[in-house]
């Protein structure tokens, strides 16, 4: 049996869409034929550009909408067959912190009602055992016991976030995907944030799926790391292998745009910095519009190679 808590394979999310009176429908492969897996206890980083595709991702592994076509075991089960009460006992192994924490709190709500919400609809606590245990869960992510009376616009974005947190771990889950989940707060917070979630996941055994477009964060907290670009997985490896030594040239734009803290210090690259396509990429590469190594075979889709041991590069370059 696979150590892998979860497997994803093929998984593929397209949207139909329309272009107007005189065109006709364009299909966007939000998502295409993705494979990965995450072993039990560890972190998957999940690093791309906005808008290539990591939320939408992350949100068919949890059925939050529905893939096209693909599969997703999890603990060794195909969650894409689970209806019903099957599905419902899913979701206390499986959760999601969102980026934003003021839109994924429900304003009207005070603190003790978003953290145990999840408790009254999958447990059977109720009263001073409820709230005894909402109160429990707001310490263990560095709040105080006066905030479970308040309501999300009398915190910080920061407190917000570790509210998001609490209620994450509420049920004890097994799997968490952190989607940006330092990307709403500022620096000095951010660090905060993530030694929280390193603690938690040393604490709780818990196993990340961290998505994320700041790669100095991704490299701190992930164990491996997945390169997205247009819906596709370019590159995955070990998390120093990544950074160390890239082969995809879309990962060696990544790391070439984080910034150095030296004036003085030059960073060059020859990957021109372009911007992500509004429609659909082309059938072969979809990295080949803004590749400066692109030749013919590119218009064909290259296929995953290994080029060391746990690292893997789709790229026509390495084939």
């Amino acid at each position: 049996m696979s150590e892998a808590l979860l497997v994803v394979r093929g998984l593929t999310k397209h949207f139909h869409t329309k272009r107007g009176l005189f065109h006709g429908p364009l299909v966007v492969k939000a998502v295409d034929q993705v494979s990965f897996e995450v072993p039990h206890g560890r972190t998957l980083g999940l690093v791309g550009e906005t808008g290539c595709g990591k939320t939408t991702l992350a949100r068919c592994i949890l059925r939050l909408l529905e893939p096209t076509q693909g599969q997703i075991l999890f603990e060794g089960r195909d969650i894409l067959k689970l209806e019903g009460d099957g599905l419902r006992k899913l979701r206390r192994k499986m959760q999601i912190v969102f980026q934003n924490p003021f839109l994924s709190l429900d304003p009207r709500m005070r603190i003790r009602d978003i953290v145990g919400e999840p408790l009254i609809t999958h447990t059977s606590m109720r009263d001073s055992r409820l709230f005894g245990h909402i109160a429990t869960l707001l310490e263990r992510v560095g709040l105080e016991r006066g905030h479970i009376y308040r309501y999300p616009h009398e915190l910080s974005g920061g407190q917000n976030q570790r509210v998001a947190l609490a209620r994450a771990i509420a049920l004890e889950p097994s799997f968490i995907i952190l989607d940006e989940p330092t990307s709403s707060v500022d620096v000095s917070i951010q660090a905060r944030i993530i030694n929280l979630l390193v603690d938690l996941q040393r604490e709780l055994g818990l196993t990340y799926l961290f998505i994320s477009h700041d790669l100095s964060v991704v490299r701190y907290v992930s164990d491996r790391i997945a390169v997205m670009y247009l819906g596709k997985i370019v590159e995955t490896g070990q998390s120093d292998a990544i950074f160390q030594k890239p082969y995809h040239p879309y990962t060696k734009l990544l790391l070439a745009s984080i910034p150095v803290p030296d004036p003085d210090v030059e960073v060059e690259t020859k990957v021109p910095r372009g911007d992500l396509q509004e429609e659909s990429p082309p059938d072969g590469c979809s990295f080949y519009p803004r590749c400066p190594y692109r030749m013919d075979v590119c218009k064909k889709a290259p296929v995953q190679k290994l080029v060391q041991e746990g690292h893997q590069v789709a790229c026509h370059l390495y084939q």
